[in-house]
C-alpha cells in the first residue's frame, strides 16, 4: 500500500471509529455529541431544486458521499444499497438513499441524474457549491483529499454510509463495504 493510501486509511478508520463511538453513546446515554454529527444544509437535488436535511423529515435516511468518476468504492456502495433496500419490504418505503457528491466540478446536476439512475430509481442525488459541499462534509465528518497518482483526477474519500432517523438525527455509520445483508440487519435493528 502506497504511504499515502496508508494514511487516508488510517484516516478513514478514524472517522469510522469516531462514528460508531458516537451512535454507540447514543444508544446507550441518549442524545449527546452524536448530534455533532449531522445537521442543518441546503443543497440541489439532480433536477435543480432545492433539498434540505428536513425535506427528509418522517424518513429514515441512508445517506453516502461520494462522486460520479469513482471508479469502485462509490458504485459498489450505491449498488449494495440499493439491494438492501430493494430486498427489505415492507420497510424499504421508510428508508430514503441519498447520496451527496464531493466532486462539485465535475458532478453537475445532469450528471448526477443520469449517474443515479443507474442504481435505483429512488436514490436522491445531491449537489452544491464547493462552500455548501464544504460544510456538509464538515457536519459529517467527510474527509476528502485529492488522488494525483499516476496522472489521474481522482479523490480519496471517506467511505460511511450514515443512517439518520426520521427526524434528521445521526443513529448508526454503517461501513461502506459492508454487504446488504449487513445494510440490511444494520435497518431491521433501528427499523421495527
Amino acid at each position: 500500500m502506497r504511504p499515502e493510501r496508508k494514511g487516508f486509511a488510517i484516516a478513514t478508520a478514524g472517522v469510522l471509529g469516531l462514528l460508531a463511538c458516537a451512535g454507540l453513546y447514543r444508544q446507550v446515554l441518549g442524545p449527546g455529541p452524536a448530534a455533532a454529527i449531522g445537521g442543518p444544509f441546503t443543497l440541489a437535488d439532480s433536477e435543480g431544486r432545492p433539498r434540505s436535511d428536513t425535506s427528509f423529515r418522517g424518513r429514515y435516511v441512508l445517506l453516502f458521499f461520494g462522486y460520479t468518476n469513482c471508479a469502485d468504492v462509490c458504485p459498489r456502495t450505491l449498488t449494495e444499497m440499493s439491494e438492501a433496500l430493494g430486498r427489505f419490504d415492507p420497510n424499504a418505503k421508510r428508508v430514503q438513499p441519498v447520496f451527496i457528491t464531493i466532486d462539485p466540478a465535475r458532478d453537475t446536476p445532469d450528471r448526477l441524474r443520469h449517474y443515479i439512475m443507474g442504481f435505483s430509481t429512488h436514490l436522491v442525488g445531491l449537489t452544491g457549491t464547493p462552500q455548501q459541499l464544504e460544510a456538509v462534509e464538515r457536519l459529517f465528518h467527510v474527509v476528502v483529499e485529492p488522488d494525483l497518482a499516476g496522472g489521474r483526477d481522482d479523490l480519496d474519500h471517506s467511505a460511511v454510509i450514515y443512517l439518520l432517523d426520521p427526524q434528521g438525527n445521526f443513529l448508526a455509520p454503517i461501513p461502506a463495504e459492508a454487504s446488504r445483508t449487513v445494510m440490511q440487519s444494520t435497518l431491521h435493528r433501528f427499523i421495527t
